[in-house]
């Protein structure tokens, strides 16, 4: 029996999730929505955000889920308690998941200006060990840049040394990826830092801990790993397909759907 899974995020960042989930199981059905007609969520207010994660809530209602994935980082940090007291199932987000795996004793952090104003990240790291120097730096572009059909890789070399560089004169030892868009462009990110300042992707975490709750069960397959998973976006779903081509080189159905239906 499969596990019933859902995964969302405003875009493509959730593909750095579900990437990381499908590398370590098969045995899973996937339900991916990705809220593209309101993307990005990382400059939009708290209230708002948590408008937003009850939409969300109500759409993910009707799937029978056994858990949920939260890939959007900005929802997490601001509406993280709403999905959980509405879905009343398991919710694996990636801050509480990568923040308790942290051991460097100063750390910046690469985040959504939301993100960032709600301090989620910086206080779930220090909950646990008060002694952590934690750094944030919002990235306004990121975002909006990754999710450009046609990425201009020069622009997001620019907007990289930008953010990155009142990081690394805090003389960080690690850096947190605090959008699931970034891992995306981790190469870009990598070329920027010197080698001992390591680079955390928090899917892992998250992965780490959903398979720790929920064993897997089946033998690992690496053959048609995304035959059981389908893909809904909110809006510019020729754009979505393309995009989902692109970055894990599939073909696969795309349905729209209205969230905002009951408001």
């Amino acid at each position: 029996m499969k596990l019933r899974l859902g995964i969302f995020d405003s875009g493509i960042g959730g593909f750095t999730v579900l990437k990381s989930l499908l590398s370590t199981r098969t045995d899973v059905e996937v339900i991916y929505l990705a809220d593209v007609a309101r993307n990005p969520y990382g400059e939009k207010d708290y209230e708002e955000i948590r408008k937003i994660a009850i939409q969300i809530s109500d759409w993910f209602k009707e799937k029978d889920l056994d858990a949920l994935l939260i890939a959007c980082n900005t929802t997490n940090a601001c509406a993280l308690d709403l999905l959980q007291n509405t879905l009343k199932i398991p919710c694996f987000d990636l801050i509480t998941s990568v923040s308790s795996t942290i051991t460097s004793n100063s750390i910046g952090i690469l985040a959504t200006t939301a993100t960032v104003k709600s301090s989620f990240y910086k206080n779930s790291i220090n909950k646990r060990r008060p002694d952590i120097k934690v750094f944030q730096q919002s990235c306004p572009e990121f975002v909006s840049e990754i999710e450009k059909n046609s990425i201009d890789y020069n622009r997001i070399n620019y907007l990289a040394d930008l953010y990155l560089r009142p990081l690394i004169k805090k003389d960080i030892r690690a850096i947190i990826l605090g959008c699931s868009h970034y891992p995306l462009i981790i190469e870009i990110i990598r070329k920027k830092l010197v080698l001992d300042i390591k680079i955390i992707d928090p899917s892992i975490a998250l992965t780490n801990n959903l398979n720790k709750y929920f064993f897997p069960i089946e033998k690992f397959d690496k053959s048609n790993k995304y035959d059981n998973v389908e893909f809904f976006a909110t809006g510019k779903i020729d754009e979505f397909s393309i995009k989902v081509t692109n970055w894990l080189k599939i073909n696969k159905k795309i349905t729209l759907v209205n969230l905002r239906r009951e408001a």
